[in-house]
């Protein structure tokens, strides 16, 4: 018999014939709520479907998708650890060549939604449908809300079972209006939000959206709303002064709205090249958390883990600090310091890089290509201390430290540099002034 069954498990994939789970938006006393099975569900959520193991530590219960790739897979993995997913349904953009006025590929494209969401519906890991991510990006046809409505409508036809959303990128009342008018039949409104997330819960009010909404990206200030060099560099924040970043958004403007707020998908919940290797991640490219994490341990859970991440105070080259806009002369030697701390006592490993700036930026989280760390610049490396020889090219560069802790964790910083050409009437070091040149150099 088991191994009957066995063989039945192979040929029909569980979420096939597994009975799904009711999931309702519900209004109780003027306080928006999400019902699964007849019980509140807040969404500790995670944009990103890696690393559910680490979710499930911190405290989350939700994942979010943007598509339906691997869709199945994702499914069945957040089932077998009590996670459920807002599954992305990703309706194309304008931005990437999509007509919403050709009548043919937009039928063509709710059909192929019709058939995903028929597959897919019954799987008890599904919590609710995200019809389109940022569809108003860059747009110029609003006839866009039309077609997301036709999609949401045809969702609640075929699976009566779970809600919708829709996400706009930040919040925009000309967009609220459009969407209450032209798709009725979305049920949450979704805003992908960074340094603007203290707005939202006065705007969406202001607005006028009065159902329940959800924050579907939060996370550091985005690389458009930061302080920039004078070459135009975009200053990123170090991974301490996100962890603060992720702590106050979250008690001050998600958890702190009752009443509208549904929750939240902290973003990036992976490791992603987005104007740098590391503005949006969460994590390190080998997996290792960040402080962040440990900030949403204590939100999601309300205590502090066992083992947290180190900390940044500050990265300098030649005693400047990133908001000085430094420059540094063509193969010269600088020093570089950085200063950190652990309060576990844990054992640090410093590694040291230099990165050319980024030159492939997208827009919308597109794909880019990452620059490559360049070789052969430093001449020691020393723990916190280090020195280097300035790039022989002109040009924009950032300086890099990352910080392991052998626990599972990592800190880092960069900071931005220019380099100049070399006066041909100076010598070798000359005109360099030293603020700290350690390590017996």
């Amino acid at each position: 018999m088991k191994r009957f069954l066995f063989v039945i498990s192979l040929l029909f994939p569980v979420f096939a014939w597994a009975q799904a789970i009711k999931v309702e938006v519900r209004q109780n006393n003027g306080t928006w709520e999400l019902v699964r099975e007849n019980q509140p569900y807040y969404i500790k959520g995670a944009g990103g479907h890696t690393q559910m193991d680490k979710l499930v530590e911190l405290g989350g219960n939700c994942v979010r998708t943007w598509s339906t790739d691997n869709a199945r897979e994702i499914l069945d993995e957040a089932q077998s650890k009590g996670l459920t997913v807002m599954m992305g349904l990703w309706v194309q953009h304008e931005r990437h060549g999509f007509d919403y006025n050709n009548k043919g590929k937009v039928a063509a494209q709710l059909e192929g939604f019709r058939k995903v969401v028929s597959e897919l519906k019954d799987h008890p890991a599904l919590l609710l449908w995200g019809v389109g991510n940022e569809v108003d990006l860059f747009y110029t046809n609003t006839a866009v809300w039309y077609a997301v409505e036709d999609i949401a409508k045809m969702i609640h036809e075929v699976d009566p079972n779970h809600p919708t959303c829709t996400v706009t990128a930040g919040l925009d009342g000309e967009e609220v209006k459009l969407i209450k008018e032209r798709a009725p039949s979305i049920d949450i409104y979704g805003i992908n939000t960074y340094g603007d997330i203290g707005n939202v819960p006065a705007n969406i009010r202001k607005f006028g959206w009065t159902g329940p909404y959800l924050i579907t990206e939060w996370g550091p200030n985005g690389h458009w709303e930061v302080t920039k060099t004078n070459w135009s560099a975009p200053i990123e924040q170090s991974s301490s002064e996100k962890a603060i970043s992720y702590r106050d958004r979250y008690s001050k403007y998600i958890a702190s709205d009752k009443e509208m707020c549904m929750g939240s998908f902290v973003f990036l919940w992976g490791h992603k090249q987005e104007t740098t290797a590391t503005w949006y991640g969460l994590f390190s490219e080998t997996g290792e958390a960040s402080e962040a994490c440990d900030e949403l341990y204590k939100a999601w859970r309300g205590s502090a883990p066992k083992n947290s991440a180190s900390q940044i105070d500050s990265l300098l080259i030649n005693g400047q600090n990133k908001f000085s806009n430094v420059t540094l002369v063509a193969e010269e030697k600088y020093p570089a310091s950085v200063l950190a701390k652990d309060i576990d006592g844990d054992n640090l490993d410093i590694e040291w890089m230099i990165i050319p700036e980024s030159t492939d930026i997208k827009a919308g989280g597109d794909a880019e290509a990452a620059p490559i760390a360049m070789s052969g610049l430093f001449v020691k490396r020393k723990g916190s201390d280090a020195i280097f020889r300035a790039p022989a090219a002109q040009g924009s560069y950032r300086l890099f430290v990352f910080i392991k802790d052998g626990k599972g964790h990592y800190a880092y910083d960069n900071l931005p540099f220019k380099v100049i050409a070399r006066d041909p009437a100076m010598g070798p070091g000359r005109g360099i002034s030293f603020k700290h040149l350690s390590m017996n150099e």
